[in-house]
């Protein structure tokens, strides 16, 4: 069940957050239609909630740990108060919401930190979980709106005035519990008087770019331009282009990086002409469990959002598409990692790894 977006839902763009709990339900704005319009998706069940994160209603990797922790709530919805069939319940909707998207590493992060509440409070009866996990859930949130501002003030000194900067995809608040990580960094920065434009590319085969950053940029008033992904290069020799600041959805303990495909594009015309390549992501992005980018499971997604578009055919019917979701860009690449706890640089194992103790 949809509805049109409550009038109150973007009245302030510092606080804006495409997740709500509202009224005991959870509602995620519909980044599908975007930016043609604003609709949010009434989540009632667990079969929603995994449907709107495969099919990128909602997505980024924050966002989509947000949107988790909040799913094992409305996955519990309904059992009674009997303790009888809690786990199996609890298993069931872990699986089917780990299952929506294998790279985002935010996911399994955020419910194994529901498994943590199952296992401290499962004698309490199931009210006392369910109502656990809303707390957790409404926490991480909040912490990720937090850590986005903190990670753009941090981010904003490494900017210089009139900075031409350019993004990839989506990783704004749209992509996050609010405010964003790159966009975040880029709208402080912005608001710091570092920044006097923003190339946007927009982001193959989805879009990701020009319907959900641009969209975000003219909300805020910030200049900036649309570009095609092949046009990196060509910017990048003509020296228009002072940095980078990308979004991230897993983060190698060495520091490699994956994000959205074309990102390591990006990364080597980069280095090729001595552009700074940040990338910027919470400390729940980087995965302990992954040594290197090589142990990165590559989400592949369905080759019909290559060989069509806007459902028209763009390829011969005959012709097959390979449509990976992601790329890995090496941590030599990689200038440095904004975080909410400060700027990380090489070499990362070391920055990493003190942040991630400190932490």
């Amino acid at each position: 069940m949809s509805h049109t977006t409550p009038s109150d839902a973007t009245s302030e763009l510092d606080t804006f957050s495409p997740i709500a709990w509202r009224d005991g339900t959870l509602h995620l704005l519909d980044q599908t239609l975007l930016p043609e319009e604003e609709r949010w998706i009434e989540c009632r069940d667990v079969a929603t909630v995994a449907d709107a994160i495969r099919r990128l209603a909602v997505r980024g990797a924050p966002a989509i740990g947000v949107t988790a922790a909040y799913g094992l709530v409305v996955g519990l919805d309904g059992l009674g108060e009997s303790a009888d069939g809690l786990e199996t319940r609890f298993d069931d909707v872990y699986r089917r919401l780990l299952e929506t998207r294998p790279t985002a590493v935010n996911l399994r992060w955020a419910l194994d930190q529901g498994r943590e509440i199952l296992e401290r409070h499962r004698s309490d009866g199931i009210r006392a979980v369910r109502d656990a996990l809303l707390e957790r859930a409404q926490a991480i949130h909040q912490h990720d709106m937090v850590a986005n501002r903190r990670m753009g003030d941090f981010g904003a000194d490494l900017f210089t005035p009139g900075d031409r900067v350019l993004t990839h995809c989506n990783a704004g608040a749209l992509a996050t519990g609010g405010y964003g990580t790159a966009v975040g960094v880029i709208t402080s920065a912005y608001r710091a008087g570092r920044v006097g434009q923003v190339w946007v590319d927009e982001t193959r085969p989805l879009l990701q770019g020009a319907r959900l950053t641009a969209w975000e940029l003219s909300r805020q008033d910030i200049p900036h331009r649309l570009v095609t992904d092949s046009s990196v290069g060509a910017l990048m020799s003509r020296r228009l282009v002072d940095r980078v600041v990308v979004g991230a959805d897993r983060i190698a303990m060495n520091g490699d990086v994956a994000n959205k495909i074309g990102t390591y594009t990006v990364a080597v015309l980069a280095a090729r002409h001595g552009v700074p390549f940040y990338v910027a992501a919470p400390l729940s992005t980087i995965d302990p469990r992954t040594p290197t980018g090589d142990e990165i499971p590559i989400e592949e997604r369905d080759s019909q959002e290559i060989t069509s578009f806007a459902g028209s055919a763009v390829a011969p019917d005959s012709t097959l598409g390979q449509n990976f979701a992601f790329d890995v860009t090496p941590h030599e690449l990689v200038s440095a990692i904004i975080t909410e706890v400060g700027v990380l640089g090489p070499p990362f194992e070391v920055s990493i790894d003190q942040a991630m103790s400190n932490a």
